[in-house]
């Protein structure tokens, strides 16, 4: 390997490290038949359980402007309570001079997600959680640096000695972070209290949309298991908006990303690949992640790229069997929904999977 070739290949470990594990192929094949059912206990994982003084910490980490670096951004810039911790844009908000290229996603529920960001490249929320810190059209923070920033707080320095019996580093950061985004959740959905045993849970509209999830419109194919979520990856047809493709910072980061994805043609990219950056397979091209669904009336607009606005958008686009990408995937087939059973599957997915969320207010940051 040449010495030229070392400092790109070294930032891709360090920035998209959570990409050169090998992942398995998803394929547009119809998965295994889930049941749906009312989520079970948040994890805590054994090499980073969750505790009170944890997740306070992570929960202060999550507001503090020094994780950016202008001081202009936090995580909750784009993952804001008031939005279902989204931040309620079509793409998410970026580093001054820079452009974004992906809506920002809710984090509502997150702790049970098996991968992380529309591409999966990301296998834990403690992986997750340095990305955008990192990145340079997002929160540009060197992380070397970070530590230093931090160090010199005095109350984070006594807060990470007593929540992890040592000093402040990125991977405790990311631990702290974690901890307290696995504490987002929302249980008590009149889908989860009919899952439990509660028919009046749910309306009657309501119970004939969850019908039509699970039966004529073929939501349940993707949106099943207890988050509502296959953890797959597919290609719906989502059209590009040309506006975007046409501004040069948008085809930066679509070409940085490239570039430290490994993909050789990355100065000819006008679109977003989705997973094919990470496996390298032609079957992943513009493949993205199916979301959870609970809460999803606070997270609009919707998809990887946020093009459609509304629910209502959203249920007509499947009702005409997606976009007109030719390699979209063939789960995809014109639903011939009435406007009745549009509306009673609008009203289960924004009443039936609307609960309660924590009441998230930012805490004092020192």
């Amino acid at each position: 390997m040449s010495l030229a070739a070392r400092p790109v290949l070294l930032f891709w470990a360090l920035l998209l490290g959570g990409m050169v594990v090998p992942f398995p192929l998803f394929s547009a094949e119809p998965p295994a038949s889930a049941l749906l059912a009312p989520l079970p206990p948040p994890p805590s994982p054994s090499e980073n359980p969750t505790t009170p003084e944890k997740v306070e910490l992570g929960k202060m980490l999550f507001f503090d402007r020094r994780l950016s670096g202008d001081g202009t951004m936090t995580c909750a810039t784009c993952h804001d309570p008031e939005n279902g911790f989204a931040d309620a844009l079509p793409i998410s908000l970026s580093y001054p001079t820079t452009r974004n290229w992906r809506n920002s996603p809710g984090l509502v529920n997150v702790a049970w997600r098996k991968t992380l960001f529309w591409d999966g490249r990301s296998s834990s929320l403690e992986d997750q959680a340095l990305f955008p810190m990192m990145s340079p059209f997002e929160m540009n923070r060197n992380l070397d640096y970070l530590e230093e920033v931090l160090k010199t707080v005095p109350a984070y320095v006594e807060a990470f000695r007593s929540v992890f019996g040592g000093e402040i580093t990125r991977q405790r950061v990311a631990m702290a972070i974690a901890a307290f985004e696995r504490t987002l959740l929302s249980r008590d959905t009149p889908l989860d209290r009919y899952l439990r045993g509660e028919p009046g849970a749910l309306s009657a509209r309501q119970r004939a949309g969850l019908e039509l999830f699970l039966g004529k419109a073929g939501c349940a194919t993707c949106h099943n298991g207890p988050n509502l979520t296959d953890e797959r990856f597919h290609n719906l047809g989502v059209p590009e908006d040309p506006k975007e493709k046409e501004d040069p910072r948008v085809l930066a980061t679509a070409r940085f990303v490239g570039k430290v994805s490994g993909f050789p043609d990355y100065r000819t990219l006008r679109e977003d690949p989705g997973r094919f950056l990470v496996t390298k397979k032609p079957a992943d091209w513009k493949a993205f992640a199916t979301p959870p669904l609970r809460e999803v009336a606070s997270t609009a607009p919707y998809m990887h790229n946020g093009a459609l606005g509304t629910l209502e958008e959203v249920i007509n686009f499947y009702d005409r069997g997606g976009g007109d990408d030719p390699k979209k995937s063939p789960l995809l087939k014109p639903l011939g929904l009435t406007r009745s059973e549009k509306e009673a599957l609008k009203d289960f997915l924004a009443g039936g999977l609307s609960g309660t969320v924590p009441e998230i207010h930012p805490p004092r940051v020192p």
